[in-house]
């Protein structure tokens, strides 16, 4: 079985936890979450489109490099959203074993 090191996420998403009632001034995280949703928000998709780049020119140490800002501006993304980790890992839990076609056909259509 591989060590896929989820602890090291689970301590990040701990860190941004704690970041959110810090100053300003003293953390990054604690910067991007007095701007808002709408600038974590802004970060994220930054950063997303950066990785799907670096992934297409199949640069494996830039989409590393970037697949760790993706998971750190998720976390912040979701801190600002007041949506907890573990609420996402309960919706993942909920998907485990079922067909991802199954999963999509089940969703409320537009």
């Amino acid at each position: 079985m591989t060590d896929h090191r989820l602890d090291v996420l689970a301590a990040l998403a701990d860190e941004v936890s704690r970041r959110k009632s810090a100053a300003p001034e003293t953390s990054y995280t604690a910067k991007l979450l007095s701007q808002g949703v709408e600038k974590c928000a802004k970060k994220f998709g930054e950063e997303a489109f950066e990785l799907a780049l670096a992934a297409v020119l199949r640069d494996r140490a830039h989409a590393t490099a970037e697949a760790a800002d993706v998971l750190y501006h998720l976390l912040v993304l979701l801190a600002a959203s007041d949506v907890p980790v573990s609420d996402v890992m309960t919706e993942l839990a909920r998907r485990q074993g079922v067909s991802g076609l199954a999963e999509k056909a089940s969703r409320a259509k537009d």
